[in-house]
């Protein structure tokens, strides 16, 4: 071990994270790297995977190499360990965004043993000069950040990450940690295999996000939608993934022209533009991203309340990931997932053309996205047995599957009335048409074809159009109806349709959850970290506080504190630094550098409300001439 063994791991956490405890495996995993073992590390976002190697490379001899996939990415890291420590030159990064003088300030540091942390890209590693310097230095371990990025088999794979190994070997053997939020049992052995770590100990924690809540809705009128819930929860981060960057521009405008603050996000926007709205975006001067599901790995927020899915990710994997970057800070995180089968085809579409065994891979993962937004089990419960994870509560209530349990019924009837109706209007039209077609309702469509004429015009009148877009939708994953793409997805008959016709047997179908009825829902929602006690007024004051600094500092506003450190200060009302210190999360550093102007804030607070603070609140006994105890408060 490179660290005096009588040193105590939590008081380490204390002095330089403000905690008082660990989570989960962090303790363990920390032990096991300061042993000079290799690690893997799989953990959730939000586990708190990153101090399971910063907190040893700040009690290591030497300079920890973490390697990183994005610019972006690191400079969030590198401030964030900066304002635990008095020490500016404790974490650098090393990447193209430097010019020489910012390199040779970077070198000059790390020679003279201030830095502990130095992020650099795949990229960087591979120069020549770097090696030669890296080299040179006391390399105390290798950290491999978002290490799925090395498999083939993994959502996000980068082929620069492939050569980590042989870059690790040239400049000198170290223990290896690799972690990673995201990985099936096939990416995991990979991982271990390029890294040459296939002795490693494995720390696996549950994939499981209790805090945050998941939902899939019917894609009808989504844009609305959105709109209605972002105006419904004004002045919350989050971020919205689309597919192409065409609908990134789209629905950004959108957003825009209805009075919310959002800025899009995509590799077709030059990077100078992308890292203005990402700053943006971070130092809550907008409040929305809306960024392409392929670009939206270097947005990295801890407070973000929301994540949609516009349009569906093309893998479980991709689509827990970016879920993921919702609260991470442990508050709320709202998972909303608008989807329909026609988005799936389409996916099925971009796969033409690539080799026969990528296509079987992404049809695979297809599948299992379907299975998901299709079920009417436990979303978390589906989620983490992709995973290999089983979930023992049958009601997590924290889905909409759980809170709105899906109407499910021998749908053999409806079917039959459906496969008929699309007999009718010949196979020539699209779902919504046969939906409105069935209910009864005369469109214009329906009018210029004189579909009204026909006699199954009408022949499900007793259900609306919702109704029967999911029933259709449910009969082309059984595989009664497909869609024909190359023809503007008209519907048609399978050959099992058309036997079902002739053969009708029970089907169960799920009906879709009305969300225009839960008008409150969405404004009411209340985050299960929030206690009824926090001081509202108080809080919204520090929260403008933080952003005064951060903007003062060119910070992001989380660096400074995170939401769930101002909630406690505007329930406990800390007034001195050592009352400061006793907020989890506040640890000497940070509470050194940010807390006085906090406090003032406080202390004048208090005393303008004459606000009585519960630890003001101290029970003295004294004894009177009668040997009675008299309490005085």
């Amino acid at each position: 071990m490179s660290v005096a063994v009588d040193i105590s791991l939590t008081d380490a956490l204390t002095k330089y994270f403000g905690f008082s405890s660990f989570k989960g495996n962090q303790e363990a995993i920390i032990r096991n790297l300061l042993e000079g073992k290799h690690t893997f590390v799989l953990m959730p976002t939000g586990g708190g995977k990153s101090l399971c190697y910063q907190l040893p490379a700040l009690l290591m001899e030497g300079t920890a190499i973490v390697i990183s996939p994005l610019i972006s990415l690191m400079k969030n890291q590198v401030d964030s360990i900066r304002s635990l420590s008095s020490e500016e030159g404790v974490a650098h990064f090393l990447n193209s965004s430097l010019n020489k003088a910012q390199i040779t300030k970077v070198k000059e540091d790390i020679k003279s043993g201030k830095t502990k942390l130095l992020y650099v890209a795949p990229e960087s590693l591979t120069k020549e000069d770097n090696i030669q310097f890296l080299r040179g230095i006391k390399v105390s371990f290798y950290a491999v950040d978002e290490a799925h990025c090395i498999s083939e088999w993994g959502h996000d794979f980068r082929p620069e990450y492939r050569r980590i190994r042989p870059m690790v070997n040239e400049i000198g053997a170290a223990p290896i940690i690799a972690l990673t939020a995201t990985a099936t049992p096939k990416v995991q052995h990979d991982i271990q295999k390029t890294l040459e770590m296939l002795d490693a100990t494995v720390f696996k924690s549950s994939f499981n996000r209790p805090n945050l809540y998941y939902e899939v809705r019917p894609k009808v009128n989504a844009e609305k939608e959105i709109i209605k819930y972002i105006k419904n929860n004004p002045g919350k981060s989050g971020i919205i993934y689309c597919l192409s960057r065409k609908k990134v521009e789209e629905l950004t405008e959108l957003l825009q022209v209805n009075g919310i603050r959002a800025l899009p996000y995509h590799a077709g926007l030059d990077a100078d533009t992308r890292t203005e709205n990402q700053d943006k975006f971070l130092m809550e001067e907008v409040d929305v991203i809306v960024a392409t599901i392929a670009f939206g790995m270097g947005i990295d927020k801890p407070d973000v309340r929301f994540v949609i899915h516009y349009d569906i990710p093309k893998s479980l994997e991709g689509y827990y990931q970016k879920t993921g970057r919702a609260g991470r800070d442990g508050g709320e995180g709202r998972c909303i997932t608008f989807y329909r089968y026609e988005d799936i085809q389409k996916l099925e579409k971009f796969m033409q053309g690539k080799p026969v065994s990528e296509q079987e891979i992404g049809r695979q993962l297809l599948m299992e996205t379907v299975a998901y937004a299709e079920s009417s089990v436990c979303r978390r419960k589906v989620l983490l047995n992709y995973f290999g994870e089983t979930y023992e509560q049958e009601n997590c209530e924290n889905c909409d599957n759980c809170l709105h349990p899906k109407v499910q019924f021998d749908g053999q009837e409806y079917v039959m009335t459906a496969l008929r109706a699309v007999l009718a209007v010949k196979e020539k039209c699209k779902a919504d048409h046969v939906a409105h077609f069935l209910a009864g309702t005369q469109t214009s469509a329906i009018k210029a074809y004189k579909h009204h004429h026909l006699d199954e015009f009408g022949s499900g009148s007793e259900k609306n159009e919702k109704f029967w877009n999911a029933v259709l939708r449910q009969m082309l994953i059984a595989g009664l109806l497909q869609k024909d793409i190359e023809n503007y997805g008209l519907l048609k008959l399978t050959p099992a349709g058309h036997e079902y016709l002739q053969y009708p047997q029970p089907l169960l179908i799920s009906e879709d959850h009305d969300y225009d009825a839960d008008e409150t829902e969405d404004g009411d929602y209340v985050p299960q970290s929030a206690a009824s006690t926090v001081d509202d007024e108080l809080l919204h004051i520090l929260k403008d506080l933080r952003k005064k600094i951060a903007r003062q500092k060119k910070l992001p506003p989380f660096v400074i504190f995170q939401d769930p450190l101002l909630e406690d200060m505007a329930i406990h009302y800390p007034i001195t630094m050592d009352e400061l210190q006793n907020i989890v999360g506040v640890g000497a550093g940070k509470a050194q550098k940010y807390g006085k102007e906090f406090l003032d804030v406080i202390k004048a607070y208090v005393e303008e409300k004459e606000i009585v603070r519960p630890q003001d609140l101290v029970v003295k006994s004294v004894v009177n001439k009668s040997g009675l105890k008299v309490f005085i408060i």
